[in-house]
């Protein structure tokens, strides 16, 4: 089987997680800094070349009501540039509440304001590709 990438996109940082080779469960990476989209291409393009990655799925940040906000349609936009462009399929989870769920369990971790930052993306990456790992139906 091959490993499955999910990610967290925000507008400063992606959260990035990868599934382990038999798709059971998912481990956080990194949470990476954007930085031009040319640059953001070429750090995906790395990470999918390192994991042999072919699917990524991507946290989709809806309203609490379930309707979709500027953050969901500038998360699509990216999902699609890196789907062009690196020929990867790309799956989308409701994400909403991973990024709170996340930082509760920093906060019971005793982990730092400071520290909370650098991990709470990655975290959240985590908890989508495991939302999804976990679905019957995927």
């Amino acid at each position: 089987m091959e490993r499955i990438l999910g990610i967290d996109v925000g507008d400063k940082r992606i959260g990035i997680a990868v599934t382990d080779p038999l798709q059971i469960t998912a481990q956080g990476v990194m949470t990476y800094r954007r930085k031009t989209r040319d640059d953001d291409l070429e750090a995906f393009r790395e990470i999918i070349e390192k994991y042999e990655l072919k699917k990524i799925v991507a946290g989709l940040p809806l309203n609490m009501d379930g309707t979709e906000s500027a953050q969901t349609r500038k998360t699509q936009n990216f999902c699609q540039f890196i789907k062009k462009r690196l020929n990867v399929e790309i799956i989308y989870i409701d994400e909403r509440l991973t990024s709170s769920w996340s930082e509760k369990i920093l906060i019971e971790g005793n982990v730092s304001r400071k520290k909370r930052k650098e991990y709470i993306d990655t975290l959240a990456a985590q908890m989508i590709l495991q939302s999804y790992m976990d679905r019957a139906d995927k």
